[in-house]
């Protein structure tokens, strides 16, 4: 059985935080700021974690080995 290879664009997009959640960036700031309210820009800043299901699913198929 050959190993499990970590998927390189989610360890570009998401971090395992020590208790085992998964944060990731939000999304929906790379471009097109001209049309987004100053408000929403501001609230798109920082990390946010995933809810576990969805964090639990990153872990087993994307990042076997975090």
């Amino acid at each position: 059985m050959p190993k499990l290879k970590t998927k390189s664009g989610a360890k570009k997009r998401f971090k395992i935080t020590a208790t085992g959640k998964v944060k990731h960036a939000q999304r929906g700031k790379r471009h097109g700021m001209i049309k987004r309210t100053k408000k929403q820009i501001r609230q798109l800043r920082g990390t946010r974690v995933l809810f576990k299901t969805d964090g639990d699913n990153i872990k087993k198929y994307f990042l076997p080995n975090a």
